[in-house]
């Protein structure tokens, strides 16, 4: 019938069965535990003077903005670089921690680990899992 062959053999063939339900089960927790962690990431920049205090998700959306008094010892322009570059800065700290996250959860050898991580890095920063910056559509 399976001729020794231990593929075909029915008692081998439900523990390479069991063994890959549990791989997917421990798969489908990890994949839980980073979409959990990721929903909850909050990131804070503030820039090198203490004028601007910027909080960001993991989405890099702006969840808070603080501003200091010294705003009004400043041009408009100037308030405004100091706003754009922490909110940078902000992103660029999210998107290292989301890689973190990645890496503590799901690991880093799969394809889809890896994707997930080029694709938040992509998002946060506008540049692949290396930090090279990809070019503009």
């Amino acid at each position: 019938m399976w001729d020794g062959d231990p593929i075909l053999e029915p008692g081998a063939a439900l523990d390479r069965l069991a063994a890959w339900k549990d791989r997917i089960d421990r798969m489908a927790v990890d994949t839980r535990a980073m979409s959990d962690q990721l929903g909850q990431l909050r990131v804070t920049a503030t820039d090198g003077s203490g004028m601007v205090e910027v909080a960001v998700d993991a989405q890099g959306a702006l969840m808070d903005l603080r501003l200091g008094r010294r705003i009004h010892q400043l041009e408009p322009e100037r308030v405004a670089e100091a706003i754009m570059t922490t909110i940078q800065e902000a992103r660029r700290r999210t998107a290292g921690r989301a890689r973190e996250i990645v890496a503590e959860t799901i690991g880093t050898q799969s394809p889809a680990a890896q994707a997930i991580a080029t694709q938040v890095g992509e998002r946060l920063t506008g540049a692949d899992i290396t930090g090279e910056r990809r070019p503009e559509r």
